[in-house]
């Protein structure tokens, strides 16, 4: 039995009639298997190396359309979706209320209140310090900043100009995929939460209400 990934190369001559079927076969089975959402070169690269022949990006595109055209039918619960400069399938709005309420009880069990609330006043005030993050909460952030570093959720964005230089963290490429984000833009804003001046929130309800925006567009 032939791996997904390593086809014998007479079943894919992309010179041929009929081989683009065979073409976004091989990126569908690339992308459902893939444990993040699959850039463009990427695919190109991984292609050009198992068949050992060069792929016109525009027949990629063709093919990865074609992909989202199938799974724009109602006979199925996802879609696949360009996030974050990436492909992945992801389940469509119809469904976010049952999404919604697993990735609520999955993201509690996996995050702290405290953590989530961090995460928040990051991914809002990025770049920030962790004095500015403990400004807000009021509380040592030390140990939680440190959970989110080894979850990769937060990175570390460089040192500030400020006096000692203290780091700057912002959110990680792993926070969009986590949450569904194609950008940061996809957060709602903060003017659409009725907050007192100066707070940024119960930081589990902004969390979770990106998730729901997102799912719903």
């Amino acid at each position: 039995m032939h791996s997904p990934l390593h086809i014998p190369l007479y079943s894919c001559s992309f010179a041929k009639k009929g081989t683009v079927e065979q073409l976004h076969l091989h990126i569908e089975s690339l992308i459902f298997a893939a444990e993040q959402p699959v850039k463009l070169s990427e695919i190109i690269e991984c292609l050009e190396t198992t068949f050992e022949t060069t792929i016109n990006e525009e027949e990629i595109l063709e093919a990865i359309e074609r992909i989202q055209q199938r799974y724009e039918s109602d006979e199925f619960s996802f879609g696949l979706n360009k996030i974050n400069g990436g492909y992945c399938f992801l389940t469509k709005g119809a469904y976010h209320n049952v999404i919604g309420q697993y990735l609520k009880q999955h993201t509690r069990k996996m995050l702290s209140k405290s953590a989530l609330e961090t995460l928040a006043i990051i991914a809002y005030k990025q770049p920030v310090t962790k004095a500015e993050v403990e400004s807000i909460r009021g509380v040592n952030c030390d140990y939680t900043i440190q959970k989110l570093l080894d979850k990769e959720l937060v990175s570390i964005h460089g040192r500030s100009d400020g006096p000692g230089r203290p780091l700057l963290y912002e959110t990680s490429e792993r926070f969009m995929d986590y949450f569904g984000l194609k950008d940061m833009s996809d957060l709602p804003k903060l003017k659409d939460f009725q907050q007192p001046d100066n707070e940024i929130g119960d930081a589990t309800t902004i969390v979770e209400e990106a998730i729901r925006s997102n799912s719903q567009n």
